[in-house]
């Protein structure tokens, strides 16, 4: 089984990967803190699914950046708790010029 940062390699090796991963850049960069403080706090998702009251799949679906939507700030602040984390945002001013 290959570990979060070999599949990560692995993933961002294949050049249509990469591309994509570099357009939504920001939100996987924060999609990845979530994903790498679960796991320091040895979390499954279905035990944060738990604790933020709703179902592993949408765990899983809120950390690989798939679905429909992004998560609500509120379910975002809710995931930090579950992990022992405070969410905060920062307004940036010039990013993307």
């Amino acid at each position: 089984m290959l570990t979060h940062e070999q599949l990560r390699t692995k993933a961002l090796s294949n050049k249509k990967v990469l591309q994509a991963f570099n357009a939504d850049g920001e939100e996987f960069a924060l999609l990845d803190v979530f994903l790498k403080a679960r796991h320091a706090q040895g979390l499954t998702q279905a035990q944060v699914a738990k604790k933020i009251g709703t179902s592993q799949s949408a765990v899983a679906r809120m950390e690989s950046g798939r679905g429909a939507h992004s998560p609500s700030l509120a379910t975002l602040t809710k995931y930090a708790q579950a992990l022992g984390c405070k969410l905060e945002l920062r307004l940036v001013q010039g990013a993307g010029e």
